[in-house]
């Protein structure tokens, strides 16, 4: 491979890891609250 492919490579995989672990603090932080259950629906146990 060569040197430009290489830093390409690279370059690529930090952008879709920093997301993955963007999104990751992010849901940590504000996690997403469940909806309510709608009236007359019973949660099967």
């Amino acid at each position: 491979m060569s040197t430009g492919a290489v830093i390409m490579m690279i370059v690529a995989m930090a952008i879709v890891w920093g997301g993955l672990v963007a999104a990751i603090l992010r849901l940590r932080a504000h996690p997403d609250e469940p909806e309510p259950w709608p009236q007359g629906v019973e949660k099967a146990e």
